[in-house]
C-alpha cells in the first residue's frame, strides 16, 4: 500500500473541530480512501474582541489506488 499526504486548511465559525470536519468533508469530495489527518497548526479570526472563524492547517492521508 501507498500513502500520499497532503496538506489542506479548514475553516468553521464555530469550532476547531468543525474546522477540522471541513477540511475532511472538502478532501472527501475528491479522494477516496482517507485514512488519517494529523492537525499542524490553528488559528483564529478576530474581529471585535469575538473569535469570528477557526482555522485549522491539516495534513490528510489517503491510500493511492494501483
Amino acid at each position: 500500500m501507498c500513502v500520499k499526504i497532503i496538506e489542506l486548511i479548514g475553516t468553521s465559525n464555530k469550532s476547531f473541530e468543525d474546522a477540522i470536519q471541513d477540511a475532511i468533508n472538502t478532501a472527501s469530495k475528491s479522494l477516496r480512501g482517507i485514512s488519517g489527518v494529523d492537525v499542524v497548526g490553528q488559528t483564529a479570526l478576530v474581529e471585535n474582541n469575538k473569535i469570528t472563524e477557526f482555522r485549522v492547517n491539516v495534513k490528510v492521508a489517503f491510500s493511492l489506488e494501483k
